[in-house]
């Protein structure tokens, strides 16, 4: 029997294993679940489809023809040059093609969902977590301002801001919306890295940091952040078919995407009024805006599951 053995253990080996640090093992987790993993693969194909659906289809998404209106998937269409063409998921009632407008709408859709999400989250993050770590009337001023914002509603402030700023459509409208929904979404996540920031900072590396004279920013920066991620990246997916359905009902109301540009929202909104006679111009952007939203909440639950302590 060596040094290194003991009772037939060896010990040269226990000392060669690692260990797993609490983000490996959540990754672990999260690609153990089917679930989840198979709503990142669709979500995933969903992007790619967003990025490269309208160049698939033989029309801009603008493109009017004529003589194929409000008529259903086909890949033998009549033109004005006398030649066919294809719909793939058939024309509104100006003639145009559902496809690239379906992918189109994915575009701005998907681009508010994160756009939207990543302001709320820049701004929530730093909010809350400055509220939770310097406490105090500070803290208290902070989260009564919060109190305020949600007691207005928000649809409201929504309408009234789109209605001043938003009236020549186009970008500038989409870009406005990009801004007024981060900029409202946020109060939930501030609350949630405040309560987790004031659990965090009572631990002993914050005590640690704070006899070694590091600044309240840096410990928040390098310290409160990082250990809050958990909840806020959980949040995050649920964020973001929150916006996107904000987005839609804006839309559907006629306040969000102006023509020509379009939206989820919007050609849902176009279907709703032609279900009667045209029920492809819903059936196609409804389902790809509901698979969108159930993969979206499908990650949420892998990653809530993935990042809970409790099932370590």
């Amino acid at each position: 029997m060596t040094d290194q053995t003991l009772g037939g253990t060896d010990f040269g080996k226990i000392a060669e294993i690692k260990g797993r640090s609490l983000w490996d093992d959540a990754r672990r987790r999260l690609f153990a679940n089917k679930a989840a993993v198979t709503s990142m693969i669709i979500l995933a194909l969903m992007i790619v489809m967003a990025a490269i659906g309208p160049f698939l289809s033989p029309h801009d998404f603008d493109d009017q023809n004529y003589l194929y209106t409000s008529s259903g998937p086909t890949l033998s269409a009549p033109t004005q040059s006398g030649e066919t063409t294809a719909y793939f998921f058939g024309t509104d009632a100006n003639g145009r093609d559902i496809f690239a407008r379906t992918w189109i709408g994915a575009r701005i859709s998907l681009a508010i969902g994160f756009i939207a999400t990543s302001v709320s989250l820049f701004i929530g993050v730093i909010f809350g977590a400055t509220a939770g770590f310097v406490g105090g009337r500070l803290d208290n001023l902070m989260m009564r301002l919060v109190d305020i914002l949600y007691s207005i509603p928000h649809m409201f402030i929504f309408i009234i801001l789109l209605v001043v700023f938003g009236r020549e459509g186009g970008w500038k409208n989409i870009l406005l919306l990009f801004m007024v929904i981060g900029a409202l979404e946020w109060l939930t996540m501030a609350r949630i890295v405040r309560g987790q920031t004031l659990s965090v900072k009572e631990k002993e590396y914050i005590e640690a940091a704070r006899a070694a004279g590091v600044s309240s920013w840096t410990m928040i920066r390098r310290h409160v952040v990082p250990n809050v991620l958990g909840p806020v990246v959980v949040y995050m997916t649920l964020t973001v078919p929150a916006v996107i359905l904000t987005e839609s009902f804006l839309s559907f109301l006629g306040l969000g995407v102006q023509e020509p540009l379009t939206s989820w929202g919007k050609l849902i909104s176009e279907g709703a009024q032609e279900l009667n006679t045209a029920p492809w111009m819903l059936l196609f952007p409804a389902t790809m805006m509901a698979i969108t939203l159930f993969c979206f909440n499908f990650i949420g639950d892998g990653l809530r599951d993935a990042l809970d302590p409790k099932d370590r």
